[in-house]
């Protein structure tokens, strides 16, 4: 559990103004250790997503857990080589999917934007546990729906790597001069008062 901001996430990243550290240590690291993640850690983790904010209290979010060999190996199916290059050592693969169609059984327009914040609350809670998360959305949506028996009506959104983080030199070269935090646009490029302005 972090209460600090971590040596490789201070020389990358800064905020402009005061927020919890769990907010800056959150990032997409693609460097595994194979370690399992113990069953406790990972349904906190889970649980986190659970309390997402939800439009009508839908709760669209579902989740698809890969952790043996043979369920990791049914997810390398659907997911792209480039990612699978590093995501294999990932002891837990996540497919979150979205329900489509809301409990009036008209379409819920929030769907994607609920699972999004589902997979935000389950990311940092991860980081808080002291693991990583890497959200990808590189995968054939219509093979994972076929692989994992996912019906009409639901919508795979993206897959979740996460585990403890390893060494940037297992990964690929290229790889390694990208294993570092990014930085995000001042909230000044962003954020406007009154209308909307393009920046």
């Amino acid at each position: 559990m972090m209460n600090q901001i971590l040596p490789l996430v201070k020389e990358n990243r800064k905020a402009s103004h005061d927020i919890d550290p769990v907010f800056l240590n959150r990032w997409s690291p693609r460097s595994y250790k194979s370690d399992p993640i113990p069953e406790e850690v990972l349904y906190s983790v889970l649980e986190a997503a659970r309390w997402a904010p939800s439009a009508n209290n839908e709760q669209p979010w579902r989740f698809v857990l890969a952790r043996s060999q043979e369920d990791k190996e049914r997810f390398y199916s659907f997911i792209a080589d480039a990612n699978r290059v590093w995501c294999e050592k990932a002891p837990v693969l996540i497919l979150a999917v979205a329900k489509t169609i809301s409990s009036r059984g008209t379409h819920n327009r929030a769907y994607a934007f609920d699972t999004g914040a589902a997979c935000g609350f389950l990311s940092l809670e991860a980081s808080r546990q002291g693991l990583i998360t890497h959200v990808m959305g590189g995968f054939d949506r219509e093979k994972a729906s076929e692989v994992l028996g996912i019906p009409d009506g639901y919508e795979p959104q993206v897959v979740i790597a996460i585990g403890y983080q390893g060494d940037k030199e297992v990964l690929p070269e290229a790889l390694q001069e990208r294993e570092k935090p990014s930085t995000r646009r001042e909230l000044s490029e962003t954020v406007m008062e009154g209308v909307f302005a393009e920046k």
